[in-house]
């Protein structure tokens, strides 16, 4: 049962007008076969680590460890029985939302926007929003402090409205205002549950060598998350992202494994043409990496692994993460004392009934989160 969530917003709409006229209660409009399983998960549910899932609909879901994760967060299009999964599992289920950056030039378009986004959560029996803001917002702009009172006002109505809801934001891998979007990140991460700091594609800030990189060097995994600690946001706001994809290149010359030069493509971040590479889920790696040219090659600047293909007359370099350079970044959780660790995508790994690809799988799911079962700390 695939739903969008412009549909959500329309059914959202819908359940308060006919509930309202008809004395239906929510839980009535509950797609679980028992009406529990649509009541959001309560405030005292907290865990002393969170583990995100993201997930882009299907029926993936079902074949989750649900024993490690503590929120999925759904895109465009989710299936709705994920819902009783999760909520059967203690797991909260969260939804995207994303505001156009001159819409926050309008105090009134803002709070709208907040009043929807409310109204599908609750609808849907959702247990939070996740803000992806992928626009460019920099320092001294009218947006710029928008940013802030959107976070501020949305945190404190979805709080009100859903008590136990989880309200966050992604933010860029470093808080040094590179090629991605800005925010005032102390009063955010004040204001909301945690940030979501996206700890992946960093190749177009990691020099002016125009050769293929790692997704997420460990040591610039750490210093990032490090950065926006010293300026003074406590650790347990931040939430680590990790891919469970890798980036494929195409060599424009390849001299050895390691040395796949690119082409040389100038704009405004650079001229080295990093984002012509194509994300390659882990499970098409897995099936892919057996049969490369290489084989797989481990780089310990990076800490990350590699292979090299050949398709036609091009040579192709292959950089991703796997459960040991997973498991290494993991590691920083503990170390930073962090709030908690997401990856992208749960419907990336696979889930058939090959050994091999069952094995591979379950040692994905053991890097991203070395516990058996989720810690929980009831706040009574």
């Amino acid at each position: 049962m695939r739903w969008s969530l412009a549909l959500a917003q329309f059914v959202a709409v819908l359940v308060m007008w006919i509930g309202g006229a008809s004395g239906l209660q929510p839980w009535e409009w509950c797609p679980c076969t028992s009406p529990d399983m649509c009541i959001p998960l309560p405030a005292k549910l907290q865990f002393q680590v969170e583990v995100l899932v993201f997930d882009f609909g299907g029926t993936d879901y079902q074949h989750y460890d649900w024993s490690k994760i503590t929120a999925v967060v759904i895109g465009d299009r989710y299936n709705r029985r994920l819902l009783c999964a999760a909520h059967e599992h203690n797991v909260r289920v969260i939804m995207k939302g994303d505001i156009p950056a001159k819409s926050l030039r309008n105090h009134d378009t803002i709070k709208e926007w907040i009043r929807q986004q409310v109204y599908i959560a609750k609808a849907s029996f959702f247990d939070g929003i996740y803000l992806e803001q992928l626009q460019k917002i920099k320092p001294g702009t009218q947006e710029y402090g928008a940013m802030t009172q959107l976070m501020n006002e949305t945190a404190r109505v979805f709080h009100r409205a859903i008590p136990g809801s989880q309200v966050s934001i992604n933010v860029p891998w470093s808080p040094h205002c590179g090629d991605g979007p800005c925010y005032d990140y102390v009063p955010i991460a004040r204001s909301c549950d945690f940030l979501f700091v996206m700890t992946i594609h960093m190749q177009s800030e990691m020099g002016d060598e125009c050769f293929a990189k790692a997704n997420a060097p460990y040591d610039y995994t750490y210093s990032g998350l490090s950065a926006y600690i010293n300026l003074g946001i406590d650790s347990r706001k931040l939430v680590m992202g990790v891919p469970w994809y890798g980036s494929d290149y195409r060599c424009k010359h390849f001299y050895e494994p390691g040395r796949c030069q690119l082409e040389e493509v100038p704009h405004k971040e650079g001229v080295c043409n990093f984002h012509i590479s194509k994300s390659k889920p882990y499970k098409d790696i897995m099936q892919e990496l057996p049969k490369s040219f290489t084989g797989r090659y481990w780089d310990d600047n990076y800490k990350s692994p590699y292979y090299v293909y050949k398709l036609t007359d091009k040579y192709h370099e292959v950089w991703y993460d796997d459960p040991e350079s997973l498991s290494l970044k993991a590691t920083i959780v503990k170390k930073l004392k962090l709030r908690g660790i997401g990856a992208s995508f749960g419907n990336f790994l696979n889930y058939s009934v090959n050994p091999i690809a069952a094995v591979q799988t379950e040692d994905m799911w053991n890097a991203l989160c070395p516990i058996r079962k989720k810690w929980n700390v009831w706040n009574v």
